[in-house]
């Protein structure tokens, strides 16, 4: 029996997953990570603990598959984006917390670059807006803020990395120091053209470039992990960012084929191919998971608030004592009676970028019940996907990008049939479940697996894919256009 092992180090916890060779899970484990907020929109993790766990949870999956090290035959990392570590190149000691993806401490960075006119060459050059949320603005804000840090960076004693960098040197002991495009691109200084770091842009924020780490495609053996961690050395042979791991453990392979994550909150891609495009419709450019030297793109759009409406419904409203019983409270009711929530708790992400806007129920009235606000705040995540997906059309159709014709969909709401099905209804395509919903993980493993031999091309894993359910849309399209109106029209509501 073949065995590959995927690590999937997120915002919330470290996993190990181990897959057999036709894609089937085998053992799985997973250890909590603890979060650390020094400061109102400051969020960290200690990347010491993210290693202890992520490595608890390895030795943990494989003693729960009744294996050892000497049966995998590579690993897979995939990682949480973004997220900053900085740490000293002879200690391997970090400098700092981890800054994490959803930190806001450098948006005065980013408004600098802003106010200094770099809004058009950073999208060109990189596909991403300035934003607070990239890794860029994280790191120098650690080079200038954390005492010393500036002359050990310009002195070549640190190293930088988002997660999976920082996993690989761990498991290492520091012989490697490298990335993936994937997660080079969501730094905001890397060139997503050349595939390589952006001199211009490292200067611009004064960033030495002995500091980073090298790139290679997603798919590519980085390294062997140390003997003395699990047991044996294992090949290193995949690296993605999750979200573009996700979209490879779909088997979207082609330009047209988009995935939905359905997590705390939605992260949609369509995969692009390899022709970069700027969206004008609230999108940003990334790379793909790439298996060679080829550039290979995706369009991204995020939703900010999905699964976590229905933490609302628990911690907020306590409509019920449990996620799991937001579905049989919302089937209660036969619709919503007239009642949209917009959960714009935090604003508006894609394609709105409504920093500013704030939540909103209408539609209530005498006859209003908690059946009809849990529905609405279930389908509040369609209507919000439909609206990412509606710009989506609209961005591969100026890139002459053939029409979506089905969602491939994940993460822990992808299992609530009610919304499934309002999904395929809005959108009037198909919304398809595979039986692995552990598709970020099974990316990872897909990724090592290619690059070391166990499968022969993408073509073999898409015949490996398969279908756990296919939500057909039953609405007429004429009401879901209408539902969409409504929708829109509570949307201009919540923006002050």
């Amino acid at each position: 029996m073949t065995y590959l092992l995927a690590l999937d180090q997120g915002t919330s916890s470290s996993r190990s997953v181990v897959f057999d060779g036709n894609g089937h899970i085998h053992a799985l484990a997973q250890r909590e990570l603890p979060q650390i907020f020094p400061k109102p929109g400051w969020v960290e993790h200690d990347p010491l603990e993210i290693w202890r766990t992520q490595l608890a949870t390895a030795r943990e999956a494989l003693a729960k598959a009744g294996i050892t090290a000497h049966d995998v035959r590579a690993l897979g990392i995939t990682n949480q984006r973004e997220t900053t570590v900085v740490w000293n190149r002879d200690t391997g000691q970090p400098i700092h917390s981890a800054i994490v993806w959803q930190d806001r401490r450098s948006e005065a960075i980013c408004a600098e670059l802003r106010a200094r006119g770099l809004t058009t060459v950073i999208q060109a050059k990189t596909g991403l807006l300035i934003d607070a949320y990239f890794s860029g603005s994280k790191l120098k804000w650690l080079l200038d803020n954390i005492p010393g840090a500036r002359r050990q960076a310009d002195n070549g004693e640190l190293a930088f990395g988002t997660v999976d960098s920082w996993l690989i040197w761990q498991l290492t002991h520091g012989a490697v120091h490298a990335t993936d495009v994937s997660n080079a691109s969501r730094t905001m200084l890397f060139n997503v053209h050349s595939n390589q770091w952006d001199e211009e842009l490292l200067n611009a924020l004064d960033i030495p470039a002995s500091l980073m780490p090298a790139v290679k495609p997603s798919s590519a053996v980085y390294g062997e992990v140390h003997p003395d961690l699990l047991g044996a050395a294992i090949p290193i042979g995949g690296v993605a960012g999750d979200q573009q791991s996700a979209l490879f453990g779909q088997a979207c392979f082609t330009p047209g084929m988009v995935k939905n994550t359905y997590g705390t909150g939605c992260f949609m891609l369509m995969h692009t191919g390899p022709s970069f495009h700027t969206s004008t419709n609230g999108l940003i450019t990334s790379s793909a998971a790439q298996t060679a030297s080829q550039a290979e793109f995706v369009m991204e759009g995020s939703v900010f608030v999905a699964g976590a409406v229905v933490q609302w419904l628990r911690d907020g409203l306590h409509a019920i004592s449990s996620s799991s019983e937001a579905q049989a409270l919302a089937e209660t009711v036969p619709d919503s009676g007239g009642v949209i929530v917009v959960p714009a708790f935090t604003g508006l992400g894609a394609p709105y970028w409504k920093p500013d806007a704030r939540g909103a129920m209408l539609g209530l009235s005498r006859g209003t019940t908690l059946g009809h606000i849990a529905r609405a705040s279930l389908e509040s995540i369609a209507f919000q996907c439909t609206a990412l997906l509606q710009a989506m059309r609209r961005d591969a159709l100026q890139a002459g990008i053939s029409a979506v014709t089905e969602l491939r969909v994940d993460g822990g709401a992808s299992v609530n049939n009610l919304l499934m099905q309002f999904q395929a209804d809005l959108l009037g395509i198909p919304v398809v479940r595979p039986m692995v919903t552990e598709t970020t993980a099974l990316g990872a493993a897909y990724l090592a697996g290619l690059s070391t031999g166990v499968f022969k091309n993408t073509h073999e894993l898409s015949a490996q894919w398969q279908v756990e359910r296919r939500f057909e849309p039953r609405m007429a399209p004429h009401l879901a256009a209408d539902l969409m109106e409504r929708w829109e029209h509570a949307v201009r509501q919540t923006i002050l």
